[in-house]
């Protein structure tokens, strides 16, 4: 086929009348049946060069891709031009996804996306065997490689399949972000005469600022100040899932509208706001990282980071969703030289679990054939972890993956080799490298851009003319008494919502007086839980009852109950009276544990919290709260297993709506 024939076609299928000159060369060599790695910055048109060929081989394609919004987007964009084309997902009902399937098999599905986390369903894999495959498409393909910034353990799995194909199979495989180091792993693993397609990563339109800052509220007074004269709307990145729920609350309080996004919403939630954000409801949308990857807006203003990325390739890859039109977009990277590094530093910690994780693994599959979930009873970590340690020890041929009754099991292999750590140590050294590349970026009085481009391999010469650097325009932040004071009204009205209500319980979502980690509030708790600082202060009770009168003012509740405690004796109970006399509502001391359990922050497995809480409560006299409201109060939420737990036992009893109030909800994780 010439380009010129392929044009025809692309305008016949597409409405579009030429490609790139790249375009056509990834597309000419692929039905050629060639293996191409295509590296290309964001917003160039990776996505027209798989589907477009897609459509000229007989059978159907399978790109594999971890971003299910991505996955909606395309596929609902390809079926109104007439092109066959779906989507395997989580979100879907098992029904939808067999529908999916059945209609691949039938030939009349032309493109197939699916999550590389399929390569684990052993239903899938035995009817990707029955599929005419023409070609496969590895989005992301940095996912692959261990040295890049978002390495996915089930991306191997893709690599054990493409392995097996013919070298006259077309494969492609693409990435906006891959060093030189990337690029060559990735042609590494998928092999066999593979070649590499580097694009240009200039940005030109992306005018990038570092503002520096002295400390958390220098960063919302300046947002409160300015987000609004920036021009249209876009995403501010934050770096857990508790700093965007405040700074969209802070943007709520001063009539900003916006959003907040990350990993803990349900999916019509989230879908809800991708929505809002395409439709430019939103100033902006506070997210983790969760939001961006798959969300074609071309017109996306602004991006602001108000933590430091952890490496150039992250900072990259998420600023590039800005600007995808061409048109000027702002690029803010808010920093304070005395931030606490914990945050970044973890995630390159938690690139790679600890040695002592991986043995703790190998003992316990040397003594028993185990699944997943079995591996994480065993060893207490956390699925995240197990996953990576899983799938290293794999590739060490230390254990191996079998099939038994239509499960995955995991099996020590005899003989073993020793676990090699040497890789891990080299990459967590070049994760450490990375990161004070970073800081370089913050620090550099040469052009942003071109410290990134050529970071990432492409080499640059000229400056990019736009970013503060070459403008000589540094925006310093002016606070104000005025804003001050706005900052602290805000702080005093603001209360986290506990999130517990669900379709199985009578649980309502509640409150908490503050946060643990952000706030003087966490060390009173600890004052009195471990260091024998005697009853919660009384200023911790006004602060919840404030809160309670906030979120539950219109509410009734016909009784108190208590978490019992583990460990810290009578300091709830205590507190519970005192609610209960300051609200007049009747105290019980019902609520008791029927076996002893271990304090919950020992575990770091979801699944364990949940077993140690399982059936762990009873109550003495069921007709205090059968046909009641009942008003739950404990100290600190974090998980939230053990409200649940007590919500779904007193709902079991007759327990008409059950609330629950805390003193402070950690910022995440373990206290």
């Amino acid at each position: 086929m010439t380009r010129q024939e392929a044009e025809i076609n692309l305008k016949r299928l597409f409405k579009l009348d030429k490609f790139y000159d790249n375009q056509w060369i990834v597309i000419e060599k692929l039905l050629l049946g060639q293996r191409i790695l295509l590296i290309e910055k964001t917003g160039f048109g990776k996505s027209l060069c798989y589907q477009f060929t897609a459509t000229q081989f007989e059978g159907t394609t399978i790109i594999f891709s971890p971003l299910i919004a991505l996955m909606r987007d395309q596929v609902q964009k390809m079926q109104e031009l007439g092109i066959p084309a779906n989507y395997i997902s989580s979100q879907h009902t098992q029904e939808e996804n067999d529908k999916t399937i059945d209609d691949a098999l039938n030939g009349k599905i032309k493109i197939i996306y699916i999550h590389p986390a399929r390569m684990e369903n052993v239903q899938w894999l035995e009817n990707s065997r029955k599929l005419k495959i023409s070609m496969v498409v590895v989005d992301e393909a940095h996912c692959i490689s261990t040295w890049g910034h978002d390495f996915i353990p089930s991306y191997r799995k893709i690599i054990n399949l493409v392995n097996l194909l013919p070298t006259s199979f077309p494969v492609l495989a693409t990435t906006a972000t891959a060093t030189k180091r990337v690029e060559e792993d990735i042609k590494t693993q998928i092999g066999k005469n593979i070649i590499s397609i580097r694009g240009n990563l200039l940005r030109p339109n992306l005018n990038l600022y570092v503002i520096k800052v002295n400390n958390e509220d220098e960063k919302l007074i300046w947002l409160g100040q300015y987000i609004e004269k920036l021009q249209g709307s876009g995403v501010i990145y934050t770096g857990t899932k508790v700093t965007t729920e405040i700074y969209s609350k802070w943007f709520e309080y001063l009539k900003i509208n916006s959003a907040h996004y990350n990993s803990g919403i349900d999916t019509e939630t989230k879908k809800s706001i991708e929505n809002g954000l395409m439709n430019n409801n939103y100033k902006c949308v506070v997210s983790t990282n969760a939001l961006g990857m798959g969300i074609d807006k071309p017109d996306i203003r602004l991006i602001i980071h108000t933590q430091m990325p952890v490496s150039p390739i992250h900072y990259y890859q998420e600023i590039g969703r800005a600007g995808r039109d061409g048109k000027p977009s702002v690029i803010i990277l808010f920093y304070n030289p005395n931030d606490d590094q914990t945050l970044p530093l973890s995630f390159i910690e938690g690139g790679r679990p600890s040695t002592d994780k991986y043995q703790k693994v190998i003992n316990t599959i040397k003594n028993n054939r185990l699944g997943l979930h079995g591996v994480i009873k065993a060893t207490n970590l956390k699925q995240t972890q197990v996953n990576v340690i899983l799938a290293d020890l794999i590739a060490q041929g230390i254990i191996v993956e079998i099939s038994e009754k239509s499960s995955k099991k995991y099996e020590y292999k005899f003989g073993a080799p020793q676990l090699n750590t040497k890789q891990f140590e080299d990459l967590r050294n070049a994760k450490m490298n990375e990161f004070n590349e970073m800081i370089k970026y913050i620090e550099t009085s040469n052009c942003r851009m071109k410290f990134l481009c050529n970071f990432l391999g492409d080499i640059r010469e000229n400056d990019c003319g736009v970013c503060d650097n070459d403008k000589k325009k540094i925006i310093k932040v002016s606070s104000s008494k005025e804003w001050t004071d706005k900052l602290e009204d805000f702080r005093q009205t603001y209360f986290p919502i506990l999130e517990v209500e669900n379709k199985t319980t009578n649980l309502i979502n509640g409150v908490a007086g503050s946060y643990y980690g952000i706030s003087n509030v966490g060390q009173a708790l600890h004052r009195s839980k471990y260091e024998d600082g005697g009853d919660f202060p009384d200023w911790l009770l006004r602060l919840t009852l404030k809160a309670y009168y906030r979120h539950f003012g219109k509410e009734k509740f016909d009784v108190i109950l208590y978490v019992p405690p583990t460990t810290s004796g009578d300091l709830v109970k205590n507190f519970a009276e005192k609610i209960s006399k300051t609200l007049n509502i009747r105290l019980s001391h019902s609520l008791k544990k029927s076996r002893t359990t271990q304090p919950q922050k020992i575990f770091q497995s979801g699944i364990l919290k949940i077993d140690n809480l399982k059936d762990a409560f009873s109550i003495d006299n069921i007709d205090e709260i059968k046909d009641k409201s009942v008003l739950i109060i404990d100290d600190i939420y974090d998980s939230g297993a053990t409200i649940k737990e007590i919500g779904k036992f007193l709902s079991k009893l007759g327990a008409l709506k059950i609330a629950p109030i805390v003193i402070a909800k950690t910022v995440g994780g373990d206290i």
